[in-house]
């Protein structure tokens, strides 16, 4: 009989398809629907630093007293917190699969108290979403290394749940941080996360929002680096996200040595019946290929386990289209 379960980050997962952190995630019975569509682990939608201080800054700006600035802060942070504790535990009551909690940290540690409220919660893991765009010309990266360092190093010490850590493929040098990462507690890692792109309007001569999915092109950075950190960086329990779309996309992140895989922009495409459609075609693929388990596979097209890894690492055209007209 075919297996499907997996191991992600000391999780034990009935299949490797885990929701991201998204608006599909922020309402405990939508949860239970995505688990009664094959779901093997949920992500909740994140609670972002960013838009806590943003939603303060506004509420600052009608009043005339310094001093309530912190009360203001405060109060919204508190609210929001409480709301997702709520979330949590609401999804856990309904919920059978692993529930993960998400952090949208941005430039600070002021979560690592709230990573003990999560626990406490009922939440099984922590997914910290920590996102880095620099550009003061006299940035060190090195204060990039530190803060992830110091991050995963207290939140480590706070719970005793699994935590993981969603990196941008923007990061450097992504397997050195997996690496960091992994060395200083983190239990995984997801590759990777995706954020706020912008567009320009010609027309209005105005920035605005490009597409907010992703497309089934991007899969290739997934692959590429899933494979390169997994064949490189010993003991690393990666989760791949972004260019996910079908069946196929998650059974190459396997073979690349994935643990599990994150789903959404197809789901908002073309809704929960996706996850049925892609564990069953897995399933299939697995059944004429003669594996019995997701361990019979993965990571057999990983960069350790590739005749030829620089086909992993090449990173120019001329070869393939030098000759073409």
């Amino acid at each position: 009989m075919i297996n499907i379960q997996t191991n992600y980050a000391g999780l034990t997962l009935r299949n490797p398809i885990i929701i991201s952190s998204s608006g599909l995630t922020n309402n405990a019975e939508q949860n239970k629907k995505l688990e009664d569509a094959g779901a093997g682990a949920i992500v909740l939608k994140s609670l972002f630093e960013e838009q806590i201080k943003l939603q303060s800054n506004v509420l600052q700006q009608n009043s005339d007293y310094p001093e309530a600035i912190d009360y203001i802060y405060n109060y919204v942070k508190a609210n929001q917190i409480n709301s997702y504790l709520e979330l949590i535990q609401k999804t856990k009551e309904l919920c059978t699969i692993p529930i993960i909690a998400s952090i949208n940290c941005y430039k600070s540690d002021a979560w690592i108290d709230f990573a003990n409220q999560i626990a406490a919660a009922g939440a099984d893991a922590l997914e910290l979403n920590v996102f880095f765009l620099e550009t003061d010309l006299t940035y060190d990266y090195q204060q990039t290394q530190d803060f992830y360092i110091k991050l995963i190093r207290k939140v480590k010490e706070t719970v005793s749940i699994p935590v993981m850590v969603k990196i941008s493929k923007m990061a450097g040098n992504i397997p050195a941080l997996v690496q960091t990462l992994t060395i200083n507690g983190a239990d995984g890692v997801v590759l990777f996360n995706r954020f706020y792109q912008p567009d320009i309007d010609i027309h209005s001569l105005k920035v605005t929002a490009s597409n907010v999915f992703s497309q089934p092109a991007d899969i290739s950075d997934t692959l590429r680096w899933t494979a390169i950190v997994s064949g490189k960086v010993q003991g690393a329990s990666i989760a791949s996200s972004t260019g996910i779309h079908e069946w196929e996309d998650v059974i190459k992140c396997l073979l690349a040595g994935a643990d599990a895989v994150q789903l959404c922009s197809t789901i908002y495409k073309h809704g929960h019946e996706i996850i049925s459609q892609i564990l069953t075609c897995l399933e299939e693929w697995m059944s004429q290929k003669k594996y019995q388990s997701i361990d019979e596979f993965k990571g057999k097209l990983s960069y350790t386990h590739v005749a030829d890894p620089s086909l992993y690492e090449r990173a120019q055209f001329m070869k393939y289209y030098s000759n073409r007209k």
